[in-house]
């Protein structure tokens, strides 16, 4: 079963009892009860919420392309255009072909789905049981897996060829995602043991993280990123205005995210939920972005305007696997503590010489642990001992296998330009298209 399914089944449940017609005959008779909609229009509301939620968090996709534009050099801001739309389609197509049947088709408590393209099941005969229209409820899942394939290439930015991200990224969408998600959101074997992650602080974000931190160890740093005697060398992005609307499209494309996750908007009760998971979720990043700003003001003398982007994101990111539960302090709380990881993860990755180009570490695996680590503190249903379990399960399968891709595409193609290639820039050596021509050694001036 999809992980919609069982609120579903319960939101029609509800509106099947509302459904007895009030007679009010005059003025003397008992107050109505609020009005009720038919199976339709609880239909129609759950898969508008879908397709809402949907094209709320492919838009997402534009929020990641400008992130990462904005915060590699310009001479690879090209390469990372192409990479998020090519990489968005890629995602598309293996979710279909393969996908989206492994995450949700027969998993039945197990590990892993069935093999297959998705076939949508047409409109009529027992739709309404379903509560929802297949296709926007697919089109809903695919853009997840998108965000988890963009999470991967700003961490390997500036140094890996493009083919050998896309075929990491098919391998990535197509298999090692969805058997993950199975576990969970297709009713298995983590659904079984009670594991919580309301909208994928770990289904999502964690899982790309941890591919993202495989890809950057077997990759390796940037040249003269991290110097001989220890010291790390900067390398400032292109542009922060474009940095900061990705990550106010990004924060936008979050409601959807989290929102629809309530998968139901056909009662009154799950339309007020959704508001509720919408206050958290802005709440929650506004925390994030203060904790960091005031941090690197007190720790650097000065505030950092991509510790602050990262603040929101990070606080995001923690919320999403509960955003409906917690109080509004509690949910300050916990986007804060996610800005605040962003600011001490950043500096520790650099001790270690992991070289994250925008920082989706610390933002999304880091701050992914956290949120779904910290799901209980307001969700009485779920035990820090089966939100521990899912993070190790999530994190040893996801960072093994994706090794495994990383290195056998190492061997065989090579993930990695030249150190000459990357000196000239991804944009002249892969791509064709620079994206600031005027700018580059050698260019026409008026």
């Amino acid at each position: 079963m999809k992980k919609l399914v069982a609120k579903g089944a319960a939101s029609l449940a509800v509106l099947s009892l509302m459904a007895l017609p009030v007679l009010a005959q005059d003025t003397a008779a008992a107050p109505e009860a609020p009005a009720a909609v038919s199976p339709e229009v609880a239909y129609i509301f759950n898969t508008l919420l879908f397709l809402i939620g949907g094209f709320l968090v492919m838009f997402m996709a534009a929020g990641f392309a400008m992130l990462e534009a904005g915060l590699v050099r310009s001479k690879n801001v090209s390469m990372q255009c192409l990479k998020n739309i090519v990489l968005y389609s890629v995602a598309g197509l293996m979710f279909w072909i393969t996908g989206y049947n492994l995450m949700y088709t027969g998993v039945d408590g197990g590990f892993i789905g069935s093999f297959g393209p998705y076939s949508f099941d047409p409109v009529g005969g027992d739709a309404l049981d379903v509560g929802y229209s297949t296709a926007s409820d697919w089109f809903f899942q695919m853009v997840f897996v998108a965000a988890t394939a963009s999470i991967v290439s700003g961490t390997v930015a500036e140094r890996i060829k493009l083919w050998p991200f896309l075929i990491f990224t098919a391998i990535l969408t197509g298999i090692l995602y969805p058997i993950s998600g199975s576990w969970q959101w297709g009713a298995g074997w983590l659904s079984e043991m009670g594991f919580s992650d309301f909208a994928g602080s770990t289904i999502v974000h964690s899982v790309g993280g941890w591919a993202a931190l495989a890809g950057a160890i077997i990759l390796g740093a940037r040249k003269g990123k991290y110097l001989p005697d220890g010291t790390v060398h900067p390398f400032p992005g292109s542009s922060m205005p474009l940095a900061t609307l990705g990550t106010f499209i990004l924060w936008l494309g979050w409601f959807g995210f989290n929102g629809a996750s309530q998968l139901a908007m056909g009662s009154i009760g799950d339309v007020t939920d959704v508001s509720r998971i919408f206050a958290n979720t802005n709440m929650a990043a506004a925390s994030g972005v203060v904790v960091a700003v005031i941090l690197t003001q007190i720790l650097y003398k000065k505030v950092d305007v991509t510790m602050a982007l990262n603040g929101a994101l990070a606080g995001l990111v923690s919320i999403t696997a509960e955003p409906l539960a917690p109080s509004m302090w509690a949910t300050v709380f916990i986007g804060g503590v996610g800005g605040a990881i962003v600011v001490f993860a950043v500096p520790l990755l650099d001790k270690l010489k992991i070289d994250d180009v925008v920082g989706a570490i610390p933002v999304h695996l880091i701050a992914g642990i956290w949120g779904t680590f910290i799901v209980p503190l307001s969700n009485g249903d779920a035990s820090y001992g089966t939100q521990i379990i899912g993070i190790v399960a999530y994190g040893a399968f996801t960072f093994i296998a994706s090794a495994i891709v990383w290195y056998v595409l190492k061997v065989t193609m090579g993930i990695r330009v030249s150190e000459e290639e990357e000196a000239i820039g991804l944009d002249k050596v892969e791509v064709g298209v620079e994206a600031y021509p005027e700018f580059g050694v050698g260019s026409q001036r008026m």
